[in-house]
C-alpha cells in the first residue's frame, strides 16, 4: 500500500508524518532514513491490535480513488 507523507528538512534533520495514518511521524538524518522510519511506523500502526468493547463491531469502508496520485507534488 502507499500512504501520503508530508516531509521537509528542518535544522539538518528530515521530518515527516503520514497524512493517511494519523500518529505516524518520524525523523531522520537523510531523506531515505526518514522514509524508512515512516514505513516502519506505518507497519507498527497497522499491526497494533485494537481493543473492542463488548457488542462493538469493526466495519471496513471503501472510499473511491479520486485520482489524487496525479495531483501529488514531488519533494
Amino acid at each position: 500500500m502507499k500512504y501520503r507523507a508530508i516531509i521537509k528538512k528542518s535544522d539538518g534533520w528530515w521530518i515527516g508524518w503520514l497524512v493517511d495514518l494519523p500518529g505516524v511521524n518520524a525523523q531522520g538524518r537523510t531523506k531515505e532514513e526518514l522514509l524508512k522510519s515512516l514505513a516502519i511506523g506505518a507497519q507498527d500502526m497497522l499491526a497494533t491490535q485494537v481493543p473492542f468493547e463488548p457488542g462493538s463491531q469493526m466495519a471496513m469502508i471503501e472510499v473511491p480513488d479520486l485520482g489524487l496520485e496525479a495531483k501529488e507534488s514531488r519533494v
